[in-house]
């Protein structure tokens, strides 16, 4: 096979003058795009990691913006796919943890300096998933208020319901009694088969939590191991505050009538 002709096989060789496969991604934008500031061996772990994220993180805006307007415009099955794509980038962002628990915390003090105050708080992106799905508690919207173009992004964010208000809509204009979603949930979940495609949401909603969760916890467990209780790099309480962070339900009226079923 060491003479072996891709070309033989009808494989295309001439990309001069049509579009390539690094031309179409953009590859020399994506991969020249990593620029550590130290000689540490691992400052390029810690910057490929943030930033595949935040990759898969406009991904998962993308899909949760189009399921919310899917939901609005009542096509069911669409918004299902998107969402259950959404829980499984969250899969994703979770393995991507093994990975950088590979460095320990000899190798992140080579470089850590260099971070100066940045911090994965100040992803807009990962911010804006919470939004879009109802935590919006725009006290964390601080670190970006001196960018008006973000600043805007979130504004506008605010106009709009939240995806589980959308998920209210639905159970509203379907005929359920929302003016106590817990109980309206409960209905839905006493008889599924009589509300199929709510109890459908409810568990594509539960599922993307599920996710999430697992991805903080997994953010908790790698910091802890790196960094212990020092204080992180934004100046809070490092694995303290995150685990504060874990107390957050994005749904807890989905999973409240667990406990009343």
């Amino acid at each position: 096979m060491t003479d072996y002709d891709p070309a033989y096989d009808g494989a295309y060789g001439d990309f001069s003058a049509t579009l390539s496969y690094s031309s179409y991604l953009k590859l020399d934008a994506v991969l020249t795009a990593q620029h550590p500031l130290s000689d540490a061996h691992d400052e390029m772990l810690f910057i490929i990691q943030h930033q595949t994220s935040e990759l898969w993180l406009k991904l998962a805006i993308h899909e949760l913006t189009c399921a919310r307007s899917a939901l609005l415009q009542g096509t069911y099955d669409p918004a299902f796919k998107m969402l259950a794509r959404v829980a499984r980038i969250f899969e994703q962002l979770n393995t991507a943890w093994d990975v950088l628990r590979t460095m320990t915390p000899s190798d992140y003090t080579e470089f850590r300096k260099t971070l100066g105050k940045s911090s994965g708080f100040q992803s807009a992106q990962y911010r804006k998933v919470e939004f879009i799905l109802g935590n919006r508690n725009t006290k964390m919207l601080r670190p970006f208020s001196h960018i008006p173009d973000m600043s805007k992004w979130f504004e506008d964010e605010l106009e709009q319901p939240s995806l589980y208000d959308v998920a209210l809509l639905c159970l509203e204009r379907d005929g359920l009694d929302i003016t106590s979603p817990r109980q309206a949930w409960l209905g839905v979940y006493a008889a599924p088969q009589t509300h199929w495609s709510h109890y459908q949401l409810a568990e594509k909603l539960v599922d993307l939590e599920d996710y999430m969760r697992r991805w903080r916890f997994n953010h908790v467990t790698t910091v802890e191991r790196i960094i212990g209780a020092k204080t992180g790099t934004r100046g809070t309480s490092g694995v303290a505050y995150l685990k504060k962070m874990l107390d957050i339900v994005m749904f807890p009226d989905l999973w409240d009538i667990r406990s009343e079923m």
